[in-house]
């Protein structure tokens, strides 16, 4: 939709109601008038400046209410073109549509694995590359070094070990283009070393194990409980000697691996001379209290720890890191690799220089932790006889229901309503009779979507049942 300027007295067309700070006033003023339709889908909004002139308020109050709006998807801005109005307002939700491909679209979707795409920093990032454009040394735009830019991974490793106590230096610190391409370079060098096999979480990320069995090592799957991965059942398999696992967050159940089996995992690796490897899926979004440190800090010599920024940042900058050491580091030394361009590394370096990154994790953290709320809240008013789990951290959560359910069914008639959810189902390797549940994710929805999106979800249920 072409968006359309307008300078109208909005003196006349906000009102407000003097209740609370200034801010919240103009804010829920925005807000109405845009549901209400007088502030129509496309209409740009006046700057701060001359909006606050005219509503008598500060700047700073239109500034927030704007921000606020933003994120909840009733207003849109972008740097040279001001901010405007998004939201179409349609008093009746739309079903699911097909494209002419015949691929279902969703009016909410609730699937995981996606960050906030609209909270981007665009902006830093752009300046970013502007500096990186100037201060890469002539040397450096010639062919990449394999390990990465040395800049990149000496702020890497500073950043892993005072946020994920990991144990580490710019020596031990590689850079890929995300976990995947870690992950199929380390199986290229565990089958040199003679090691064809990789026990993996059941459930557990379907990607990662198709990227393993893609680079001809077989994935043995082991159950994961709500302690984590059950480290018992894999130390009864002599066979094995290398195990990928989500250890402060696990994908997709959300529990934490607990202290005991961290230390009984640990001690596997030991006495089988294995290698453990971490995959640090989200674990810097933690709402009660710090995120868990790595296992890698507490045995480097057995654990490669891997991130990538795709959930912090997007998964369109392709950047990730591998931290390998002692004999394991010989992995990298038997396979080959190579990492995003020394320009784009280049750029995350002097976000990360700049502090930006830093204040980018913390921002999110606040608005994912006030969705999350938002989240639970709709939950328990929608779907009361659903049990919430793995909350805590992260970008999504599971409900269970303590009747047999067929969860595909679920999924087909949410998808009929208009809202896209995965059945845990989806994320196993053996099933797991009736007691499997659903996935949520809440990253790439916007906090005005929440409370319909559950309620889709809700009305969803209740069909199912009623029939």
């Amino acid at each position: 939709m072409a968006r359309q300027s307008t300078r109208a007295a909005w003196t006349v067309v906000l009102t407000l109601d003097g209740l609370g700070k200034l801010h919240q006033q103009v804010e829920r003023a925005l807000r109405e008038a845009v549901r209400s339709g007088r502030v129509s889908s496309g209409t740009v909004l006046p700057p701060s400046r001359e909006l606050a002139a005219q509503l008598g308020c500060s700047r700073w109050a239109v500034t927030q209410a704007y921000g606020q709006l933003v994120t909840e998807g009733y207003l849109a801005t972008r740097v040279g073109s001001g901010t405007w109005v998004s939201w179409s307002g349609s008093s009746r939700p739309p079903v699911r549509r097909t494209t002419t491909a015949g691929v279902p679209t969703y009016r909410f979707d609730l699937s995981p694995g996606a960050p906030d795409l609209r909270a981007f920093p665009r902006t830093r990032w752009a300046e970013a590359a502007r500096a990186a454009a100037r201060t890469v040394p002539t040397a450096g735009l010639g062919y990449p070094d394999e390990q990465g830019y040395l800049p990149l991974r000496e702020l890497m490793s500073d950043y892993l070990q005072r946020s994920r106590g990991a144990v580490v230096t710019a020596d031990d610190v590689v850079i890929r283009s995300g976990v995947s391409a870690s992950v199929r370079q380390l199986c290229a060098g565990l089958r040199a070393m003679g090691i064809d096999r990789i026990a993996v979480e059941d459930p557990g990320w379907t990607r990662l194990r198709a990227v393993i069995e893609s680079a001809g090592v077989r994935t043995e799957p082991v159950p994961v409980d709500q302690h984590g991965l059950d480290v018992e059942r894999l130390a009864r398999r002599d066979d094995l000697r290398a195990v990928l696992v989500t250890a402060a967050h696990q994908f997709p159940t959300g529990v934490v691996l607990a202290p005991q089996r961290r230390l009984e995992l640990i001690e596997w690796a030991r006495r089988n001379g294995g290698v453990i490897l971490e995959d640090d899926y989200d674990a810097e979004f933690r709402y009660d209290r710090s995120p868990v440190g790595t296992l890698q800090g507490m045995a480097p010599e057995h654990v490669v720890l891997l991130g990538s920024v795709s959930k912090t940042l997007s998964p369109a900058i392709g950047i990730g890191w591998l931290v390998a050491q002692g004999r394991w580091r010989e992995l990298l030394e038997r396979s080959s690799g190579h990492g995003p361009s020394t320009l784009d590394q280049a750029t995350f370096a002097e976000l990360m220089a700049a502090g930006a990154y830093d204040r980018h994790l913390r921002a999110m953290q606040r608005r994912y932790k006030r969705r999350r709320d938002q989240l639970l809240a709709a939950v328990r008013r929608e779907l009361p006889t659903w049990t919430i789990g793995g909350a805590a951290a992260g970008l999504h959560l599971t409900l269970t229901h303590p009747a047999s359910l067929d969860t595909a069914r679920l999924t087909i008639a949410a998808r009929d309503a208009g809202t896209r959810i995965v059945p845990l189902a989806a994320y196993r390797i053996h099933a797991n009779g009736s007691d499997d549940g659903i996935v949520l994710g809440y990253g790439n929805i916007a906090d005005n979507e929440v409370a319909p999106a559950i309620r889709s979800l809700a009305t969803a249920f209740e069909s199912l049942t009623a029939r």
